[in-house]
């Protein structure tokens, strides 16, 4: 008997070990493999020089895997702060092999920084970002765009100019109108404040006491903890941390404004909502309950691209990746591979 025993579980275990071999056969995975990359021993690094209308300046990147049909460029948020807010992708992206390339814009704190105001503009950004494209050999066959926040509204732009070499798009917790979202950041952002402390934050705009300790104590307490991410500040993951101490102020103060709540700077303006169905593209666009901008902006703009997708997170804020993860990897996710294999609708 226990012969027969010994058999049978000898069979199942031999069984088992061939189908997870002909499994492994037939699905190779060359996520890992590294053949023929000139950026092995840079972990992935790549400088990229850009040309400007001031002369040539160097861009940090930074690759994770190998897919030949799947690429997806991450463009941070701000202006000017870091790619570092999205670390979190290393838990999810590898897992469902997904390359990848982390992206700091020119004037952000791994890349080049020109003492150069008149770089700060839309149209340098967009062109930016087609000569990274062109330098990381991305095409309609397998680049998907991501923007956060300022990064989804350059995403946007860039889309409008050169989405004829994006196969997806992804536009993250970012509304198509500056004048709609300082409209919503009044009355329901900050409806929803002690008026006491709004008052007291607003006297330290008013007077332009930015710097003052107090005011980005009441801003974390009052504001960021809220709408920017859903943790208590002692909980607030390290790249984040790391990114708002290496955000280059100059720049985000010149192009968003000085205030938290609202937008004024060389951004106030402005407004694509008019110009959102020119966009062909498979488009993905994740609003969250508690974000700094208005999720019902977020889901109507999904409904006004041509090919648009909406993601809701409804436990996330502006750092949406932070506070309600598996809603939105799962979601960007789903989204990518759908448009990979040809089942987006």
């Amino acid at each position: 008997m226990k012969n027969i025993l010994f058999i049978i579980a000898s069979t199942v275990l031999l069984m088992a070990c061939s189908n997870d071999t002909a499994t492994d056969a037939s699905t190779p995975s060359n996520y890992h493999d590294n053949t023929g990359r000139d950026d092995v021993l840079s972990g992935g690094v790549r400088m990229i020089p850009i040309k400007t209308p001031k002369g040539t300046f160097n861009v940090w990147t930074k690759r994770t895997g190998n897919n030949p049909t799947i690429k997806v460029l991450l463009l941070h948020g701000g202006p000017a702060f870091t790619h570092e807010a999205f670390e979190a992708f290393d838990s999810y992206f590898p897992g469902a092999e997904i390359e990848y390339y982390y992206y700091d814009q020119l004037g952000s704190y791994y890349s080049d920084q020109p003492d150069e105001a008149d770089l700060w503009e839309i149209p340098r950004f967009v062109e930016e970002v087609e000569q990274v494209r062109q330098a990381l050999g991305l095409n309609k066959d397998n680049f998907y765009l991501l923007g956060q926040s300022w990064g989804g509204m350059l995403a946007i732009e860039y889309a409008l100019k050169y989405q004829q070499n994006l196969k997806g798009l992804i536009i993250s917790n970012m509304m198509a109108s500056i004048p709609a979202y300082n409209e919503y950041a009044s009355n329901v952002l900050m409806a929803t404040m002690d008026p006491e402390i709004l008052a007291e934050i607003k006297e330290y705009e008013r007077t332009g006491d930015y710097e003052n300790p107090r005011y980005t104590s009441l801003l974390f307490e009052h504001h960021y903890v809220y709408h920017v991410l859903r943790l208590p500040i002692e909980q607030w993951p390290e790249p984040v941390m790391r990114s708002f101490k290496h955000m280059n102020a100059d720049i985000y103060v010149s192009m968003q404004g000085p205030s938290e709540l609202g937008a004024s700077g060389k951004l106030e303006f402005w407004d694509r909502t008019a110009d959102l169905n020119k966009i062909a593209v498979p488009t993905l666009v994740i609003g969250a309950q508690y974000d700094t901008m208005d999720p019902k902006h977020m889901e109507w703009m999904a409904s006004e691209v041509q090919n648009g997708r909406y993601l809701y997170c409804p436990n996330g804020s502006h750092l949406s990746q932070y506070d309600d993860p598996e809603t939105y990897f799962t979601g960007i996710i789903r989204f990518i591979r759908d448009v990979d294999s040809g089942a987006f609708k």
